[in-house]
């Protein structure tokens, strides 16, 4: 038996903002845009990762008005769970999101525990951190 990971979500406040920070920024494609009323749910990917989507959407979109509320306060505090990216080349990726306009959250940097990193705000405030593998 194998198992992975098809898709994961991201909570934004602005689907297209997010679009150009994901797609822009860091070079996410758009794999999938699916209205549902009054909302929409958008499927970013890459090559490197061929069948893993990355699907943004609004609080409220699929979910209860109680339901929506909530998770836009825990997004508005910025306390929704970070993602983290891998690049081969970390300091280079972080210029390009920092010429985007992205919150600047930590340069990078070697973390004692291995990797080197950096992190920024995506345009609603979620966590984004970049890692690059330690060298062999």
């Amino acid at each position: 038996m194998t198992i992975s990971l098809q898709y994961t979500n991201i909570t934004v406040n602005d689907v297209d903002e997010s679009i150009a920070f994901y797609s822009g920024a860091l070079g996410l494609d758009v794999q999938n845009d699916v209205a549902s009323g009054d909302h929409r749910w958008v499927t970013l990917g890459s090559a490197a990762q061929p069948g893993l989507g990355i699907v943004i959407s609004e609080p409220h979109a699929g979910r209860s008005q109680a339901d929506g509320d909530a998770l836009q306060e825990l997004l508005t505090k910025g306390v929704l769970p970070m993602l983290v990216f891998r690049s081969d080349d970390v300091d280079a990726t972080f210029e390009t999101v920092r010429a985007s306009g992205a919150e600047v959250l930590q340069e990078p940097i070697d973390q004692a525990w291995g990797p080197r990193d950096c992190a920024f705000r995506d345009p609603s405030g979620n966590m984004v951190r970049i890692s690059q593998a330690p060298p062999a």
